[in-house]
């Protein structure tokens, strides 16, 4: 038996980055100082041009003050998240 994996909505991921960076007037450059990271790494990930990992992410979620779930949530944005269907 197989079980569908969708692919994470990786697209979703990158826009709720810019969304919540923006929503604070921050520029790449302030979002990195706050998280540690690179610059580079920062624009990299907003952009599209790398997925990070969990560190990373842990990262900018403690930067943003928002739970990690609201940053990785999205990348279920195009199928329902798993473990939220009824049993």
């Amino acid at each position: 038996m197989s079980i569908f994996q969708p692919d994470p909505d990786l697209t979703a991921l990158r826009v709720t980055l810019a969304r919540l960076r923006n929503d604070r007037g921050w520029t790449f450059d302030e979002l990195a100082d706050r998280s540690g990271l690179a610059r580079r790494t920062v624009i990299d990930l907003e952009h599209g041009r790398g997925a990070g990992n969990i560190t990373t992410w842990h990262a900018l979620a403690h930067a943003l003050d928002v739970p990690i779930g609201e940053l990785l949530g999205a990348l279920c944005g195009n199928h329902t998240p798993p473990g939220s269907q009824d049993a």
